[in-house]
């Protein structure tokens, strides 16, 4: 049978500031995802061209 071991698996090693500027990152991009929407829907409000 295998040998249940070290699989010389690192567990908790990441660096929490690096963490943390990735999840801003990610909240910035859905903010400006979110506005450019925004953006494009009150275009197509004000300039909708169907009677």
């Amino acid at each position: 049978m295998a040998s249940h071991g070290d699989a010389g698996e690192q567990t908790g090693t990441m660096d929490i500031s690096e963490h943390q500027r990735t999840w801003k990152l990610f909240i910035s991009t859905i903010k400006f995802s979110l506005s450019g929407i925004g953006l494009i829907m009150l275009f197509l409000l004000i300039f909708r061209t169907h009677g």
